[in-house]
Parts: structure tokens; sequence; C-alpha cells
């Protein structure tokens, strides 16, 4: 049975739906696609036969093969899958209506493998998602509030994406999303041995989790002070197998929210950096200065100044929709001014990933560290953009409580004690 739901008659679709993926692809070259496709489905998502899969793409794309090669090892496993097209995306536009509706429909997957991003959502922007008090909650409200109407808990947590509100808020599904990706970057990142990945990554979330403070340092400049204390480190490292798990495809890093208002110094981008465009490799570095948690200017050459270009737009973009009624206008100023927030630190993990200007890779590579301006991971500074820039060979020091310093990463290489790194395989 084929499940591909079909764009409406208005949207683009396939010259051929059931033509071949890619004729011209060697033998060899799909079935490592194959086997990175099985790697994904049965391993990362730890799918069992008769579960829901939704794949979202892009029609007439590279993304596209990649998505039918993954729907087609899924039906094969027994797996019901439905791959639903839809138009490109980037993080200026919304996503198709229909798109939204198959992910409210909560299967126990979804995959995104598109050419740029999945797409806003109008709905939930309008009117965003609520998640539900927790029975407790609701105890200690009824008790509180007497004879007084009863009003949403302030404390319930909003989600303005469907997708965002079922993996993050209601945990019921789990997912990998893979933007940009391209069928050698599939094949070669995504069927690796996870093992030393993710003893990595937990012994770096228990490090970071533990510190007050981190200072990263690097040869291009960088040299910036932020806090994470109270904030929850999260692992990219494929393991996406329980509900509320997801993260990208190619795995590999471990990241961060700064705490809101806090990071002081520079930050030199010398690697890559997203733009609204698109990813690019950094030619001139861009030098940013941070205060208070926000970029304030980014000098150098003509990335700087699309990355100025950037962040304005992510400004200009919040105001367009308190303009046209579609946010309010004190969370319109919201959005706007985080997007100069400071909102991601990463440090890369896969040691197949190479910097070529897909931030999807990039940002995984081994050596490297990233930070995204806009919105963070935390869900407490909402912005419309998220852009990442690379910073090459960083040496990254957890300030402890206890103002004990210990540095995990020096010139790009970890620095794990052998007790903290293999003790870890819970």
């Amino acid at each position: 049975m084929n499940n591909d739901q079909k764009a409406p008659a208005n949207q683009k679709a396939p010259a051929n739906e059931n033509a071949p993926a890619n004729e011209a692809r060697s033998v060899q070259d799909r079935e490592a696609m194959r086997a990175a496709a099985k790697t994904a489905i049965l391993s990362c998502l730890a799918m069992k036969k008769g579960e829901r899969l939704l794949i979202i793409s892009n029609p007439e794309t590279e993304q596209e093969e990649i998505a039918r090669v993954v729907h087609e090892v899924a039906q094969e496993n027994e797996i019901n899958s439905t791959l639903v097209l839809q138009p490109v995306k980037t993080q200026a536009d919304f996503a198709e209506e229909y798109v939204i509706d198959a992910i409210a429909q909560e299967p126990d997957a979804v995959a995104s493998i598109s050419t740029e991003k999945l797409g806003k959502d109008k709905k939930g922007l309008e009117q965003p998602y609520r998640l539900a008090p927790t029975q407790n909650e609701r105890d200690e409200q009824d008790e509180n509030k007497g004879d007084t109407p009863a009003v949403p808990d302030p404390r319930a947590k909003t989600y303005d994406h469907i997708f965002d509100f079922l993996l993050s808020g209601k945990k019921t599904i789990r997912s990998f999303w893979s933007p940009g990706i391209t069928a050698d970057m599939f094949a070669r990142t995504v069927n690796i041995d996870y093992t030393l990945m993710r003893q990595q990554a937990r012994a770096l979330k228990k490090l970071i989790d533990e510190a007050s403070f981190l200072m990263i340092q690097a040869p291009g400049g960088t040299d910036i002070v932020l806090s994470v204390e109270g904030r929850q480190t999260f692992m990219d490292d494929g393991d996406f197998g329980r509900p509320g798990r997801g993260g990208n495809l190619p795995a590999g890093e471990v990241f961060v929210s700064p705490a809101l208002k806090s990071g002081e110094g520079h930050i030199v981008f010398d690697g890559s950096i997203a733009d609204i465009a698109g990813d690019i490799v950094i030619r001139e570095p861009i030098d940013c200065t941070v205060v208070g948690g926000f970029v304030m200017e980014a000098k150098g050459g003509d990335e700087a100044a699309r990355l100025e270009r950037a962040m304005k737009h992510g400004m200009d973009m919040a105001a367009e929709l308190a303009r046209k009624g579609r946010m309010a206008p004190e969370e319109a100023l919201r959005y706007a001014t985080n997007s100069r927030h400071l909102g991601e630190l990463g440090i890369g993990l896969n040691d197949m990933a190479r910097i070529g200007g897909n931030m999807l890779e990039d940002e995984k590579v081994y050596g490297t560290c990233h930070f995204a301006i806009g919105a963070n991971y935390d869900d407490d500074a909402p912005a419309l953009i998220h852009l990442d820039g690379l910073v090459k060979r960083p040496t990254i020091t957890a300030l402890l409580p206890s103002g004990q310093e210990i540095t995990f990463m020096r010139d790009g290489l970890l620095e794990l004690p052998d007790d903290d790194l293999f003790s870890l395989n819970d």
C-alpha cells in the first residue's frame, strides 16, 4: 500500500510519483542510503511493526529522494509509513495547513526530511497550544481559587508550533529532522557507531549540568563567558526511541540554552553560519559583541552584513505579524527583541561530519562549537529565527559552584576523564 499524501492540486507535486528516486545513483550509493535509512528507523527511532511514521519532505528535491528511501525501508519493516510533500519552506514561511493537520494526528514518529525548514505553524502563532496543568497543579489551583472564576494556570507552558507541543509538551511523538540533508551526508554520517558518541554526550551533559558558567575561547578571537545555571543540557546523540525524544540526523552534539540575559564578550564565527537565504562557509570572520546575552553588533565583511540583515529580518517578521493581528503587540515585541538573543551553545561530536556550508552537518563536526542567535531551547526566549554559527578549535572551561574550573575541551579536542566517560552506560 502506498501511503503518500498528495499535495492539493494548487501545490507543486512530483512529475511522476512512482518513478525511481534517482536512476543515475549507483547501486552501491543506494544501498548505503538504505542502510542509513534502516539505522534511522530501527535504531535511532526504534520503531516497531505496526507503528505509524509520518515523513515530511519537498517534491522534486534530493531530500524527497532520501524521504522515499526511508518510506520504502519503513514499509518493508511493516511500519505504517505516510509520506507528505509540501513546497520548500524557509525560516520565514508557514507550513502548509495539511502538514500541520497531519502532525496533529499524533503519529508515533515524525521524520522531517526537508530542503530547508518544516515551516511555522500559523494556527499556533495566532493561538498558542497550552499544555494542561498536571493533576497536582489543578488540585492546588482548585484549593486557592475559592469563588473566583477559573483562569488558565499561569504556570502552564505554551507552544507556538504543534510539532513542539507534541514532542516537548505532551511528549506523545518522537522524531528526527534533517533540514538540507544530502544523499552523501545521509549515507556517510547516519549509519555510524553511536556508542562512543553517546558516552561522550552523557559525560558532557553531566558536567555542563553541574556548571554555573562556561568560558569559551578560540584561536579566531572568541572570548566569552555565559551562565548555564539552572539550565538543562540537551543531547542530540541519535537516541530518539522514546516519546518526547528527538533531534537531528545526522546526530552528534550536546547543547544548552544560556541563562537569560547572560553572555559577555566576543564570539568570532570562523566556520560557517546560517542565514535567512541559506547556510554559508565564512570567508571573513564575523566578530559579534555580546552584552547581557544579546548580540549588539556584528563586524566583518559581507557575511557580517548578512548576519545583521538576518537579525533585523527576525525583528521585522514579528512586527509584521503584529501589524496583521496575528500576534499580540507585546508578544511581537518579545519575539523581535529575542532576534538578537544568544539562544544556544552547542558542541559537535560526529567525527564523520565535515564543514561544507550545510549547518545540519557543520554543527556536528567534532572539534567545533556553535552559538545560535534567536530562539532558545528552554522556550523562554521565543524568536522567529535561529541562526547557528560555527567556531573552530574552541577551548571550553566549566566553572562549578565550588569554584573549581574544569577544561573539558582544549583546542577542539575533548579532555574527558575515562571514569566519567565510561561509567555512563545507563
